[in-house]
Order: structure tokens, then sequence, then C-alpha cells
């Protein structure tokens, strides 16, 4: 069955280094932001676009998975409802969603961004000891029961379907 894998973590957890992985492992079509936005904006987060971007490679991706093509998709995901949409929009195709998760403890994570950094800035995001605060805050770890694909949540008040949810936070997906 075609299967859709969905990186999950922080930046400096290895998402991409195991995302290349999975693609070679699968045959997989591999969905990186980073790989676009900076060759196409010239930097990572332009004024929005990578909102816009990664509702194509979400469509692109639903896309792929109905011709039958296994996809990784490298997003971080930080927030359940964007897992959950993502799961729920895959199952919808009759696709398989698998959840990646790679979690990484703080001092590992700076020593990993410091590395890339060092040794590829120019096709690297730059990240603040801010950035990694702050993103450490907002970041959603996936429970036992979202990792074990137990039922999906239904979508947040207001939204009579994940669809539209998705719809709403990736502007150019519907």
């Amino acid at each position: 069955m075609t299967t859709l894998f969905l990186m999950v973590g922080l930046p400096g957890a290895g998402k991409t280094t195991q995302a290349r992985q999975l693609a070679a492992e699968h045959g997989a079509l591999r969905l990186t932001p980073d790989d676009w936005m900076i060759p196409l904006f010239g930097e990572a987060e332009a004024d929005g676009k990578r909102d816009v971007l990664e509702g194509r490679l979400l469509w692109l991706a639903l896309e792929a998975v109905k011709v039958g093509t296994d996809v990784v998709l490298d997003y971080g995901c930080w927030s359940r409802d964007e897992r959950s949409a993502i799961r729920w929009l895959v199952e919808a195709e009759r696709a398989c969603f698998r959840m990646v998760y790679l979690p990484v403890d703080e001092e590992t994570q700076r020593a990993r961004i410091a590395n890339r950094w060092a040794t590829d800035s120019e096709k690297t995001v730059a990240i603040s000891d801010a950035d990694i605060v702050d993103g450490r805050a907002l970041f959603e770890e996936p429970d036992a029961a979202e990792l074990e694909g137990r039922e999906i949540a239904d979508p947040p008040p207001g939204w009579d379907g994940w669809r539209k949810w998705a719809a709403d936070r990736w502007p150019s997906f519907a």
C-alpha cells in the first residue's frame, strides 16, 4: 500500500537526514520545503511564502499517493492539528500514514544547528538561540496515542472538516 511518511520534530533533530534515508529505502518522493525556499526566494521565511509553498507540496504529495508513489514529507509539523489534518488527508486517499517523530534534547539540537551553519550556511536556515527557545516552547510533542495512530482528533472548533482547515492553514493547498 502507498505510504506517506511525515517527518516530525524540531530543527536539528535529524529529520532531513532520516527523510533522505526513507526516500532511498522506499523509492519515495521526498518533499522538503527548505530545499525550495532558499533557491526560490533567497530566504527560509520569505513573507509568508513558506505556508504557500508547503500547501503546494502537500497537494503534490497527495497527488503522488493517488498514483501509487510513496512520499516523505519533511515538514517538522509542530502542531497536533497540522499532523491530524495531514493524516486525515492521506487516509482519505486510502494511503497509509506513518509519522516519524525524532525527538532531540536541547544540547544536541544546538550542537547540530551550529555544525550545520558552520559547514553549509548557503543552504541552511539561520536559527538563533531565541528561535530555539521559542520553537521548543511552541512544539506540541506527539503523545502515545498519536504515535500509535489511534483515532484522529476532530478539527478545532469552528471547522467542519480537516480539508477546510488545511486549506486555511496552507493557502495554496485547495
